[in-house]
C-alpha cells in the first residue's frame, strides 16, 4: 500500500502529506517542488517549469532554468509568470530540471518524457519572510461563512493488485478558494462500489473525513486551500477481472487512474482518452487519462489481466464429492431393495444426469473465467444441483442395478 501510494503522490504533487496539518494551514508548497505532473493542455513533448518563492503568488521572473537529458543541457529563462517552457523533447528520454535561487539549488526528480501530452512542475524556493513569521502565534481562525468547495485537479484513483483482490485508493482534494473557512449546504458524501470490502479513511487524511460502511462523509467547515483525504477498500477479483463503477457528488476536473503494473494488467474505461505504461520512481505503472466527470456521472472502469489462482478444479471436486454423498445417502436408504431389469426410462435418466453434470462443469469453468452473468451463475448452479439430486433419487427408485452408461456394473 505504501509503495503505490508513494508513486501516486509523487505523480500527483505529493499533496497527501499536506492534509495532516492543522485545518487552518495552507499547503506547504515546498513538498510539491520538483514533482512532474502530466497534463493534456501542453503540446506533446513539452515541459513547463514554474519557479516560485514560498507560494503561488510569488513568481520568480527571468530566472534561468536548466534542463539535462543525458549529456545534453538547455537553459530557458522564466517569463513574467515564472514559467520556463521546454518544447520538442524526445519521448522516452529521461530529463531533470534545476535552478539556483539565492544560493538554494532546486532540482526536479528525473522522469521520462511522455509521448502524448506534456508535463508541468513547480520549483519552489524558500521564502525567508515566511520563515521569519512561522514561529509567530497563529491568528484566531476566522468564522466560517456559507460557501462551496470543488474537487481539485490532483484527485487520483490508485490501484494495487493482491493475490485474490484489488486494493483501490482514492486520493481526493476538496478545494476552498475563499480566504476564510466555508460551510457547505450539504457534506461531501459518496459511496464506494457495491463489492467494496473494508472501506476506511487512511491514516493521515483530513480529520473532516470519516467512513461508515461503504459511505464516505466529509463535513465542514472547510479551511481555505485544499482538504486532502485518502479512502481505501478491497475489491474481489473474479477470473483476473475487476469491474468498478464510481460516482462523486461534484465534478471531477480531470480523470487520472494509476495502477501498479502486475502481470498483464490493463485499464479500460469509456471515459479514458488514452492509457499508457510508465515507470515512476522505479515502479512500473499503467496510467489512464480522461477529461473528467460531471457531478454524479458514473465512472465505469475495468481492470483486467490480474494474476489469480483458478479454483475450477477445487469447485469441480467439491461438486463431485457432494454428488457422491447424495448418491450414497439414497443408496443407504434403499439398501437391500430388489434390482429390477434396466428399462428405457432408466437409460433416459442416466443420460439426463450426464448432460446436467457436464453443463454444471461448463458453468463452473465459465464463471472462473469471468464469463456470463454472476446472478445467472448462482441461480443456474443451484438449479442444476437440485435437478441432479432429484435424478439420483429417481435412479435409486428405479433400482440400484448397473447404469446403462456403465455396463461393467460399477455404481453410478
Amino acid at each position: 500500500m505504501k509503495s503505490i501510494l508513494r508513486v501516486a503522490l509523487m505523480f500527483a504533487l505529493a499533496v497527501a502529506g499536506v492534509s495532516g496539518r492543522a485545518a487552518a494551514q495552507m499547503p506547504d508548497m515546498k513538498q510539491m517542488s520538483g514533482i512532474p505532473r502530466p497534463v493534456t493542455d501542453l503540446p506533446n513533448g513539452s515541459v513547463s517549469v514554474r519557479v516560485i518563492r514560498g507560494d503561488m503568488s510569488n513568481n520568480i521572473a527571468n530566472q534561468p532554468v536548466e534542463m539535462r537529458a543525458g549529456d545534453k543541457a538547455q537553459t530557458v529563462n522564466t517569463d513574467a509568470e515564472g514559467r520556463a517552457q521546454f518544447d520538442n523533447l524526445t519521448p522516452g528520454s529521461v530529463v531533470t530540471f534545476a535552478t539556483v535561487v539565492d544560493g538554494e539549488r532546486l532540482e526536479s526528480q528525473p522522469f521520462p518524457v511522455q509521448p502524448q501530452g506534456g508535463v508541468r512542475m513547480l520549483l519552489v524556493a524558500t521564502d525567508p519572510n515566511a520563515q521569519a513569521t512561522a514561529s509567530a502565534p497563529a491568528a484566531p481562525a476566522a468564522p466560517a461563512v456559507a460557501g462551496t468547495v470543488a474537487m481539485g485537479g490532483e484527485t487520483r484513483i490508485v490501484v494495487e493488485t493482491n493475490e485474490d483482490t484489488v486494493s483501490i485508493f482514492y486520493v481526493i482534494d476538496l478545494v476552498n478558494s475563499a480566504s476564510t473557512p466555508v460551510s457547505t449546504p450539504q457534506p461531501f458524501v459518496f459511496s464506494m462500489p457495491t463489492a467494496a470490502i473494508g472501506t476506511s479513511v487512511v491514516q493521515g487524511s483530513s480529520p473532516l473525513a470519516s467512513a461508515s460502511g461503504r459511505v464516505i462523509t466529509v463535513t465542514g467547515p472547510f479551511p481555505p486551500g485544499t482538504t486532502t483525504f485518502q479512502v481505501a477498500a478491497d475489491l474481489p477479483s473474479s477470473g483476473g477481472v475487476v469491474e468498478l463503477t464510481q460516482s462523486f457528488p461534484q465534478a471531477l476536473p480531470q480523470l487520472v487512474v494509476i495502477a501498479k503494473k502486475a502481470g498483464n494488467l490493463k485499464l479500460a474505461s469509456p471515459q479514458f482518452e488514452r492509457t499508457e505504461d510508465q515507470v515512476i520512481e522505479g515502479t512500473p505503472v499503467v496510467l489512464g487519462f480522461g477529461r473528467g466527470l460531471a457531478a454524479n456521472q458514473a465512472l465505469a472502469l475495468t481492470i483486467s489481466g490480474l494474476p489469480y489462482h483458478s479454483t475450477t478444479g477445487r469447485n469441480v471436486a467439491l461438486i463431485l464429492a457432494s454428488l457422491i454423498v447424495v448418491g450414497g445417502i439414497f443408496a443407504a436408504v434403499r439398501g437391500g431393495a430388489s434390482l429390477p431389469d434396466e428399462t428405457g426410462e432408466r437409460s433416459q435418466l442416466v443420460a439426463r444426469r450426464e448432460k446436467l453434470f457436464q453443463e454444471l462443469v461448463r458453468l463452473e469453468h465459465d464463471h472462473q473465467r469471468g464469463r456470463g452473468n454472476k446472478a445467472h451463475y448462482a441461480s443456474r448452479r443451484e438449479e442444476l444441483l437440485r435437478s441432479l439430486e432429484q435424478l439420483y433419487g429417481a435412479l435409486d427408485s428405479s433400482g440400484a442395478g448397473p447404469d446403462p452408461a456403465n455396463r461393467s456394473g460399477a455404481a453410478a
